[in-house]
C-alpha cells in the first residue's frame, strides 16, 4: 500500500479488497421491484451467493431502497420520475409503489437483511447517500 496526502493507494487486489475498507451495496432486491421481472427468483439466487460470499470474507453489506413518497408530499421532480417509470403522461394516474411499510417497499424475504445489514432509503435516483449508510462506511 502506497500513502500519500493522507490518502491509501491500493497496489494489489488483495489491498484494494480489504474488507475494512470494502461494502458490498445490494440494489433493487424490493419484492415491488422483482415482481416486475421475468425471472426473479434466479436473480436472487445469484444475489444470494454473493451475499454468501461477501459475509464469508467479513465485507460489510448494504440494501439500498427506494422510497416513494405519499402523493401529497410529492413535488414536480417526483411526479416526473414516476410518470416516466409508470408510462404514463397523467400525473393524476401516479401510485407511490415504494410507500414505508407497504409490501412492495421491503426487500425480498430471501434476502432479508441480517444483523449484519443495513437497509438504507433513496427517494431519488440521485440520493445515493442515506445518513446512515454514509456514516457507517466512514
Amino acid at each position: 500500500m502506497k500513502r500519500i496526502a493522507g490518502l491509501d493507494i491500493p497496489q494489489t487486489l488483495e489491498e484494494a479488497c480489504d474488507p475494512q475498507r470494502l461494502a458490498l451495496v445490494v440494489y433493487d432486491m424490493q419484492v415491488g421491484i422483482l415482481h416486475q421481472l421475468r425471472d426473479p427468483q434466479a436473480i436472487v439466487a445469484r444475489v444470494a451467493k454473493v451475499l454468501e460470499a461477501a459475509r464469508a470474507a467479513g465485507v460489510r453489506i448494504f440494501f439500498m431502497r427506494h422510497l416513494s413518497l405519499p402523493k401529497e408530499l410529492m413535488g414536480t421532480f417526483a411526479y416526473r420520475m414516476a410518470m416516466a417509470w409508470q408510462r404514463t403522461d397523467n400525473p393524476d394516474e401516479v401510485k407511490p409503489w415504494f410507500l414505508r411499510d407497504s409490501p412492495g417497499f421491503e426487500i425480498t424475504p430471501e434476502l432479508a437483511s441480517q444483523r449484519d445489514t443495513l437497509a438504507a432509503y433513496l427517494a431519488t435516483f440521485e440520493d445515493a447517500s442515506d445518513a446512515a449508510a454514509d456514516g457507517a462506511l466512514r
